[in-house]
């Protein structure tokens, strides 16, 4: 499916932290899995990251959109990062085309235990193809990137995001157009920022920033 590429404003996008569905390497989904007390820490951590980012940026926190996926792992998180701000900050929108992207009946199922049935879906693994692989009552990532594409037209302004790691991968290739096989294969981080700024993306953690480089 062609979709006309929208226009991207500058935002900062943070992954939701950890989980022990994270933690055990189970396909989380569209499953209202809550955080763990690290990803708790990781999210507490990234509300000061995200702090210091915007003072470097000079933008106004009060001037931006705040949107969450409605999942508790998500949303947590982003109640822990706003607590890091000491001025009152705009309503979170929490927004369905946000949702990671579903698994059906792969849910609750360890990554090993499917790389083993089929290979071929392993991370690391996956070619071209599994951008279309839908599992049995799930979602596949072109029908991710229908429901980011759609979101994308109440993206009008500067924002905060936060959401999952798939929605994440989605986003890299929309925006900066990163081949579909990098980005299905690319492990997307937790305790970091992704700040897309001009059409390119680049991550930033408490240590360090950097480009991603494309292979």
């Amino acid at each position: 499916m062609h979709m006309t590429a929208p226009e991207w404003p500058d935002f900062y996008f943070a992954r939701h932290g950890e989980t022990d569905w994270n933690r055990e390497q189970r396909y989380q989904g569209s499953k209202d899995i809550p955080l763990n007390r690290r990803g708790q820490l990781q999210a507490d951590a990234n509300g000061v990251l995200l702090r210091e980012m915007l003072e470097r940026d000079g933008v106004d926190p009060a001037s931006l959109n705040w949107f969450a996926s409605p999942l508790s792992r998500a949303s947590e998180t982003m109640d822990r990062m706003r607590a890091a701000f000491d001025v009152e900050l705009p309503p979170i929108k929490h927004d369905r085309r946000l949702i990671e992207i579903s698994f059906g009946a792969f849910e609750g199922r360890l990554h090993a235990e499917i790389a083993r049935e089929q290979a071929a879906f392993a991370p690391g693994e996956r070619d071209e193809s599994y951008w279309h692989f839908r599992p049995q009552d799930g979602e596949n990532y072109d029908d991710v990137a229908a429901r980011l594409i759609d979101f994308a037209r109440e993206l009008t302004h500067q924002a905060v995001v936060v959401a999952h790691g798939g929605v994440l991968r989605v986003l890299w290739h929309l925006v900066e157009g990163t081949p579909r096989k990098e980005v299905m294969n690319w492990p997307p981080p937790q305790g970091v920022i992704a700040h897309f700024v001009g059409g390119k993306m680049t991550l930033h953690s408490a240590e360090n920033t950097w480009d991603v480089e494309v292979n």
